[in-house]
């Protein structure tokens, strides 16, 4: 029998860059906690997913800028976003203060 875990165990309070841990892979699903201290996309980058993407944010907040729209959503903890397959996107910033934890669910995920 697997332990209970706690996303927030060993939360980083710096990083250099972005840092995502896989939780879970399951038949057609991927959960990952990725924890960012400022990082944002670089200038011009933009994801575009072979998946869909459900995230929620658990702390911190971001800056969530979906191609086409002219400013960013503003996400706080508990804000969470379906982010269709193909869907691009890039973060425009993460809190600078304090770390920004989001929960990813990749549906559709082949294992890595």
């Amino acid at each position: 029998m697997l332990g209970a875990r706690n996303l927030f165990a060993n939360v980083p309070e710096r990083l250099i860059d972005e840092e995502t841990t896989i939780l879970a892979e399951l038949p057609g699903a991927r959960i990952e906690r990725i924890v960012s201290t400022g990082q944002a996309s670089q200038p011009g980058f933009w994801y575009d997913q072979e998946q869909a993407e459900w995230v929620v944010l658990l702390g911190g907040s971001a800056g969530l800028l979906f191609e086409g729209e002219a400013a960013p959503r503003i996400l706080r903890p508990g804000d969470y976003v379906e982010i269709p397959a193909h869907a691009r996107h890039r973060i425009e910033w993460t809190d600078a203060n304090e770390p920004t934890v989001w929960l990813a669910v990749h549906v559709g995920a082949k294992a890595r």
